[in-house]
């Protein structure tokens, strides 16, 4: 079997398992989804989804969070994990927001990522998820872990591995399917005890595999 027939069938099977996917984090509007993923970073959804409606009640502008203080910010998110910084990163972006792009959050690749605290990832969630343009494949560890287990790519790099999901994904499901691979790492995949036992994939993943050679 071929990569690219690897990835055709995966698609499918996950298409089919997971109907409902999307993205986990709760907003409203590109600017929510924005700091929200910002603040993601080394943090769970369900965290994050605990801290952003006083947050986002606080700061319902891009205006609003460049005139707030550093530590006004940082007592929502202090939660989050590496608070100051992400704090640090959401008020720069906002400035940047409210200078650079009159206050609405820029809809291309290149100016999301020249926003503080924004890189491919992040721009990939808020273009993909936010204003329904599919740009790119968003890598976070679930993707990546996956990605490499399912044999779509061997490389550790999130860009990298992102441009090899490019060539292999349709680009009508480039969004959708990092919500597909993000669910099923989360349900059936996570890093220290996948359960091959019970997944759709087993049969077409080498890692699940080579988990059974060594098994039997």
């Amino acid at each position: 079997m071929t990569k690219k027939e690897r990835a055709e069938l995966i698609v499918s099977r996950l298409a089919e398992l997971y109907p409902d996917a999307h993205c986990e984090l709760d907003f409203s509007t590109p600017l929510e989804l924005l700091v929200a993923t910002i603040l993601s970073a080394q943090c769970t959804d369900k965290q994050v989804n605990k801290v952003t409606p006083a947050l986002f009640a606080a700061f319902p502008t891009a205006a609003d969070y460049a005139r707030a203080t550093q530590e006004e910010v940082e007592n929502y998110v202090k939660t989050t994990g590496f608070f100051r910084n992400k704090a640090k990163n959401i008020r720069a972006a906002a400035h940047d927001i409210v200078e650079r792009f009159g206050g609405e959050v820029p809809r291309t690749l290149v100016e999301l990522v020249s926003l503080a605290g924004v890189g491919r990832k992040t721009a990939n969630v808020v273009l993909g998820n936010a204003f329904g343009l599919d740009e790119g494949v968003v890598v976070d560890t679930h993707v990546m872990r996956l990605s490499r287990r399912l044999g779509l790519t061997r490389k550790s790099d999130p860009e990298k591995i992102e441009v090899e999901l490019i060539k292999l994904i349709p680009r009508s499901q480039w969004t959708v399917f990092s919500h597909w691979l993000i669910w099923h790492g989360r349900r059936v995949c996570p890093a220290r005890t996948p359960r091959c036992e019970v997944c759709v994939l087993a049969d077409v993943c080498p890692s699940a595999r080579k988990l059974a050679a060594v098994a039997g």
